[in-house]
This record gives structure tokens, sequence and C-alpha cells, in this order.
């Protein structure tokens, strides 16, 4: 085994020929990606599927990315859409600011662009919603430029290749720097992904599999004999706990009562149970109508910044709601609102 150079770009070319042989051979099924050697990805959905992916696993990702492609096929289709339809076939990916985003992206790129993405980093970089990761993914993959791709998985790469002794979240910067070191005009689009792929099935978070990769000859934390030590991390404060009540609410034929909720704010725009304030110390709220209200039990959500309880109530009555069949409702909603739903109908 040669030595490890002290930075891996010394060696730039014999990495990046390790590695892209390592895709080549080992590249995942997706189906957001080409075959090998099929023409360039459709840039739609090399975005769509990059949107997808933000704070979201591949396999939960892939049926919402079919549905999506097989509902909404082109960009403009999608420019097209209802908000309430997109906001509807979202539901369960999370982080609903996302859909907002995309259906405003979309519509730029259909209204601006003749529904025709920019290829160049910087013009993706302009779209609405688009931010430097993705701009980055989506030159790179669909129009082959030279971009530094960086998520997650690549971070742990670059983390474990240099040994880089900065935690997370500060190290962020130096690790893309680091990143940025081997990019070559050389398959930008193919080298984005192979870092991708080797940090999600090979360079894995606690039981890195080194007897698998192809990199082991230039990286740091293989020779330390403790790759899994890396990427270091500060640790994290703890998550605040809020409480809540969501009132199911049925008519006399079986109708659950959903609302709208606020544009700006959590699950914005997405329709949902009623709900009182979701808060640390919440007060008992008064409820959406007067009815013979009985206790559920609770269900348990946990959201980026704070987990969350909500007591869940059920009654029959009327009211200025939006009435949905249950099983319609249990397809559409977002899951900390399926939760409470299935509890209240059970």
């Amino acid at each position: 085994m040669p030595p490890v150079p002290v930075h891996p770009s010394a060696d730039l070319p014999a990495l990046r020929a390790a590695l892209l042989d390592w895709y080549d051979a080992h590249r995942r099924t997706l189906a957001w990606r080409g075959a090998p050697g099929a023409a360039a990805p459709d840039p739609y959905r090399v975005w769509l599927s990059e949107v997808m992916l933000q704070q979201t696993t591949t396999p939960h990702a892939t049926p919402y990315f079919e549905a999506f492609t097989a509902r909404w096929p082109t960009v403009s289709d999608l420019a097209a859409a209802a908000d309430s339809d997109v906001m509807a076939a979202w539901a369960g990916l999370g982080y609903y600011a996302r859909a907002r985003n995309l259906l405003a992206c979309a519509r730029a790129v259909a209204g601006d662009h003749g529904g025709v993405f920019p290829d160049t980093e910087a013009g993706l970089l302009a779209l609405p919603g688009v931010g430097a990761y993705t701009a980055a993914a989506v030159a790179a993959i669909a129009f082959g430029r030279p971009a530094n791709v960086v998520d997650g998985n690549v971070e742990r790469v670059m983390a474990r290749l240099f040994a880089v002794e900065t935690p997370l979240p500060a190290a962020k910067p130096e690790l893309r720097r680091r990143a940025a070191s081997l990019v070559a005009d050389h398959r930008p689009g193919d080298w984005a992904q192979a870092l991708m792929d080797l940090g999600a099935t090979v360079c894995r978070p606690g039981r890195p599999l080194c007897h698998l990769c192809p990199l082991t000859a230039w990286c740091a934390g293989f020779r330390s004999g403790a790759p899994e030590r890396w990427p270091l991390k500060t640790r994290k404060t703890v998550r605040p706990h809020r409480t809540g009540t969501a009132w199911v609410l049925r008519d006399d034929r079986g109708r659950v009562a959903l609302v709208r909720r606020p544009d700006k704010g959590l699950l914005g725009g997405m329709t949902g149970l009623p709900t009182s304030d979701w808060a640390v110390d919440a007060a008992e709220a008064s409820p959406p109508v007067a009815a013979d209200w009985r206790g559920a039990g609770a269900v348990e959500h946990v959201f980026t910044h704070f987990s969350l309880t909500l007591d869940v109530r059920t009654a029959t009555g009327a009211g200025d709601f939006l009435w949905t069949d249950p099983d319609e409702a249990l397809r559409s909603l977002p899951t900390v609102f399926r939760k409470a739903l299935e509890r209240g109908l059970a």
C-alpha cells in the first residue's frame, strides 16, 4: 500500500480513477438515475429527486418520485398543477416548505425559461427555492458541469479521507473545500454520484465497510485504524418538547373535519386536523365547535427542532370545515395528522 499523501489531490488522477471504476461496477440503481451509457439525465427528474431527497431517505423518497413523475411528467406539467394537489401528493415527505418552493421553481422554469432548466450552476441558483447544493447537483448530474456537490454522505467521506479534526457543523466549510479540491472536468456528474454512493453504501455512519472501499490507499481515517471516529460532531442540545390537542370531528356521514393551515409557519398551506397551538406549556384550548368531546389517547411526533405530544379528542358534529372521507384524509395528510386521525378513528 502506498503512503497516504498529505493531500489526496496530490495523486488526484489515480484517486479519481479508482472511485469512478468502483462506481461503474457498483453504482446504485435509482428511479431518477439513467442506465450506464444512456443519454444525459432529464434535468427535471434530477432536480425533483434532489429536492425530495433533502432530509429524506432514498427508500422513502422513491415512491413519491415515481408518483410525481407519473402524474406530472414534465416541469411544465408540475407548474400547471393546483397547489392543493401538489401539497397533498407531498404529504408524508415532511419539510413542507420544500413543496411550496418546488411549485415556485417549476413555475419559474415554465414561465421564465420556456420549460427548460438553466444549464449552469449560477442560473440554477437564481431559481426560487434552489439552494447551493441543489444547484450544484443539477449542474453536475444533468449538465456535466464540474460543480462541487456536497451532501451528508460526501461530508462523511471527506471527514474520513482527510481525518478532519473540526467537529460538525463547524467543519462544513472545510469539508466543502476538501471536496472541491477533488472535482475535475472529467465525468463530473458521475463523480458527484460516486461520492454519494460511496458514503451511502460503504463509508457508512456507524461501521464503514473499508474492505470494500476503493479509496483506502488515500484515506487518513482508514490508516488511523478507527475510521468510524469521523466525522467528529458537536454534542447536540436537548430538543424541546411541546404539547397540544388535535380534534377529530366527524359528521353524520362519517366524514372528517379538516382545515387549511396558514401559509406561513410549520406545515404552512397544508390540510390538517383542527388543533390547538403547540407549546412547551400548552394551556387548555377551546375545541373548534361545541360537542361531546371524548379523549382518544395521545400520539407522539418528532420534528427537526422539537418533539410533540398531541392529545387526541373525538366527537360528532357539524361546522364550516373541509369535510373529507377518512380514507382520503389518511392518504393525503402530513404524518403528524395522520397519526392523530388514526388514533381518533380507532
